[in-house]
């Protein structure tokens, strides 16, 4: 009968442990949030900035490159630009995830539901 009692302590430390969890990943969401990265095409021509959540903040055009009849290469590289910044925010995403999952002691490979 003492026995299943431990069983009770094991289940209210795994509650604990994810409740912990929980609050981890809802204050590494916020600050992916938060946190911009630079994306760029046309070698620095074209800057965009976006949040590591893939939510573009900002554009940065070198006026050298808005000339009229280079109206499609403008837009092709403004295209370019915010895909690499969102490409870089996805990564960093990643990675902060991985050290998250690391610091709770789970496989690097295992995937959070965020």
């Amino acid at each position: 009968m003492l026995k299943g009692l431990g069983g009770i302590g094991d289940m209210a430390n795994m509650m604990k442990t994810a409740q912990e969890m929980q609050g981890k990943m809802a204050e590494l969401q916020e600050q992916m949030a938060r946190t911009v990265v630079i994306g760029e095409a046309g070698a620095g021509l074209v800057k965009a900035r976006a949040t590591c959540k893939g939510e573009v903040t900002g554009l940065d055009i070198d006026p050298s490159i808005l000339i009229a009849s280079e109206k499609e290469v403008v837009e092709d590289l403004i295209l370019a630009a915010i895909k690499d910044a969102q490409n870089k925010g996805q990564a960093r995403n990643m990675v902060e995830m991985q050290k998250m999952t690391q610091a709770l002691g789970l496989p690097a490979d295992f995937k959070l539901p965020i």
